[in-house]
């Protein structure tokens, strides 16, 4: 096999090339919620602290939590008081954001001197949640085999667990999870059941979309993220009670409450010790649509979610259920993370084999004994020990009544929601350019983070032109990273018998169509072309994104584990940059060309991420295309998360202060864009054609091959 000149570098590492049979990775099944999410600990501290950090920008981001929203008042209200003989129940509720409240119930010690420590109870999928009560038949079981130990407080593990906790001295907040008991501004069945989209809740506009959404979900908006927000704003109601000591505050919860204490322990760093309960394993990571966000578990799990809130003290439990392996299976781990940072007895896992899924009496009295070794109760064993109590009926624990009535609900109020979200953060990133891209840029990054890879060749063919051919020669090339495996494939156009000093990269819709009506006029600014194929490219690069087997339409199904086509496209579109520039010889500049709109949401993505040290230049004809334009999230321009940030013209202000030829927009560039180019210094280096003209483009690209 021959190699042409610019890319006869490549000659000494083909041998350590991987084969030509290799595989492209992501051509295996998608990954789901069912998968297999182990993790190995960082070697040293330095290396955890970085890993840390991208992780929970990462999760921050797939919340719709980046930026952090802002802080409006909680207008809490309490009231309701019912005094027992050693502790009191209160109802409460607050405005996590304008209009949509949290909800719950607030235990305190009677008869005992604070500030006391506080612990936030989210409660996961149990029936009805903080108003849910054990049926007869239910109950006699879980009597029996040791579940439960009390005819009367047993019925109800979540006033048995608010009650003790302020038996200890504890103030206790059991909070609703959004669609139960008296939060209902969102149905349950909408937020855990949702199945099928509604296109009535499908707009481009901002206030008239709704959930599950392409446009929520390019914009971060979850139910996750609301629930998560929710918590953020419990702490600060907990941590503003006179009677709470902030520096001591715990966090428990079982099955989807573990999963929240996860994420909250994770972000949140008010939280002192905690103890998510059947839910860290390296299995299934949480069925509901409440558990899942796009991008929220792509190369990461709960494990890794466990370990961001070391070397403070977490414990764990788990059961016959799919937490069964990990005192093999995660634990382990764990174990070793935590005695890395220096504290190994600040982890421990209750391992329960022979209880299915539960929040049981045993569960709770491991919690009690954690919480008062952690939250220093100072309290001898006995007295962890639960003790009957007479529950409160549904009607005395709810919060709303005759004084405090229930507020709005429905599709209207979700959309209004929804807008203050979306307007939140745009009217932040907004301020001037220097904040927008302190804040878009991290979030373009955590989406593209698999991009800044190098490749070596693993093929290529040397195909001569005939006489009086447009160019010297092909050569059909393909490039391969290293484990996971990435193919990239494209054919490599010579325009002289050396290299010239700049390379095109040329993104093309269609691998089987003939070279663009942009390239001969490429050629004649001396440029060499690289035709690059699209991952997935079939006959046309608008094929669908593939979707997981889950039949429900929620986007984080499937992009909660792997990412979307254009994110994949882009990736390997930033590979391939980065690689030419690093091996290279004799090419100065790299220009990224795409020349039709369907490219074009990928070159603006890799123009937005990739360093400015690799890429010189970018020709895009957008066409006008706005990713909140899409209306479907098998799409293949569909993209989560990153569409808050300014969209198509935010991502060109990312590109700043590189070179940019802008076809299709109009006349002139979009004002984010113009505004970062002014502050870049360089508004010079911005063309704008209201059309597409290539011969206009060729000038252009002859500034590349003619400066020194």
């Amino acid at each position: 096999m021959k190699l042409l000149p610019t890319i006869s570098f490549l000659t000494a590492i083909v041998a350590a090339a991987q084969s030509p049979e290799s595989v492209d990775s992501r051509l295996s099944p998608l990954k789901d919620l069912d998968g297999y999410f182990p993790w190995s600990p960082s070697p040293t501290r330095e290396a955890w602290d970085s890993r840390a950090s991208d992780v929970r920008k990462q999760m921050q981001v797939s919340l719709g939590l980046h930026p952090w929203p802002t802080k409006t008042p909680l207008n809490a209200v309490i009231h309701g008081r019912t005094e027992a003989e050693d502790y009191t129940v209160e109802k409460a509720f607050f405005e996590s954001m304008p209009g949509f409240y949290v909800t719950g119930s607030l235990y305190r010690p009677r008869n005992q001197t604070g500030p006391f420590p506080a612990v936030l109870c989210p409660h996961g999928h149990w029936p009805e949640g903080r108003h849910g009560f054990l049926g007869n038949e239910e109950l006699k079981k879980e009597l029996a085999n040791g579940e439960e130990r009390f005819e009367r407080g047993g019925r109800s593990r979540f006033q048995s667990l608010g009650v003790q906790l302020a038996r200890l001295g504890c103030v206790a907040f059991i909070v609703d999870m959004i669609g139960y008991a008296d939060s209902q501004q969102i149905s349950f069945d909408l937020a855990h059941k949702f199945a099928k989209q509604r296109p009535e809740m499908i707009s481009s506009v901002p206030g008239e979309w709704g959930l599950y959404s392409p446009q929520a979900e390019s914009h971060g908006q979850s139910i996750m993220g609301l629930q998560t927000w929710g918590n953020i704003r419990a702490l600060d109601f907990l941590t503003a009670l006179k009677d709470v000591d902030p520096n001591r505050i715990g966090c428990t919860g079982g099955s989807g409450g573990g999963t929240q204490t996860m994420i909250l322990g994770a972000l949140d760093p008010r939280v002192t010790a905690a103890v998510p309960a059947v839910m860290v394993s390296t299995a299934m990571q949480g069925g509901c649509t409440c558990e899942n966000a796009c991008g929220l578990r792509i190369g990461t799990g709960n494990i890794e979610f466990a370990a961001l809130f070391a070397p403070k003290p977490m414990a764990m439990t788990s059961a016959k259920d799919w937490t069964i392996d990990m005192p093999t299976k995660g634990y382990p781990d764990l174990e070793k993370h935590w005695a890395m940072l220096g504290k190994p007895k600040n982890v421990h896992l209750f391992h329960h084999p022979e209880f299915g899924h539960n929040y049981n009496i045993v569960t709770r009295e491991h919690i009690y004994g954690w919480f008062n070794e952690h939250l220093r109760l100072g309290l001898p064993p006995e007295r962890l020990k639960e003790r009957d109590y007479e529950p409160l009926t549904k009607e005395q624990l709810t919060v709303w009544d005759a004084e405090h009535p229930a507020p709005p609900s429905g599709p209207e109020l979700e959309k209004r929601v929804l807008k203050w979200w979306f307007d939140d953060a745009k009217a932040q990133m907004e301020k001037d350019a220097g904040i927008f891209r302190s804040i878009a840029e991290p979030g373009v990054l955590v989406a593209l983070k698999n991009g800044r890879r190098k490749a070596v060749m693993q093929n290529g063919a040397d195909e001569r032109g005939a006489a009086g051919s447009a160019f010297y020669a092909n050569s059909r090339i393909t490039l391969a990273t290293a484990e996971p495996t990435r193919l990239v494939s494209g054919v490599l156009r010579q325009t002289g018998e050396t290299p010239s000093s700049v390379i095109a990269v040329v993104l093309r819709r269609n691998s089987a169509d003939a070279p663009h009506p942009v390239i001969p006029d490429l050629r004649k600014a001396e440029m060499d072309v690289l035709e690059l194929d699209l991952f997935l490219q079939p006959k046309d690069a608008d094929a669908p994104n593939r979707v997981v087997k889950n039949p429900r339409e929620s986007a984080a199904y499937t992009y909660g584990y792997n990412d979307p086509l254009v994110i994949q496209r882009a990736q390997d579109v930033i590979t391939v940059l980065t690689s030419l520039r690093s091996i290279s010889v004799g090419t100065k500049r790299l220009v990224l060309v795409a020349p039709d709109p369907a490219t074009a949401p990928i070159a603006a993505l890799a123009s937005a991420a990739a360093d400015q040290m690799v890429l010189d230049g970018v020709l895009i004809n957008t066409g006008g295309f706005r990713f909140q334009e899409v209306k479907d999230i098998r799409d293949s321009r569909f993209l989560p998360l990153i569409t808050k940030f300014g969209d198509v013209p935010g991502l060109l202000a990312l590109a700043a202060p590189r070179k940019i030829l802008l076809m299709g927009e109009g006349p002139s560039l979009p004002g984010i864009a113009e505004a970062a180019y002014e502050v870049a210094g360089v508004p010079d280096t911005v063309r704008v054609l209201e059309k597409p003209d290539w011969s206009a483009a060729a000038t252009w690209a002859e500034s590349f091959v003619r400066q020194p």
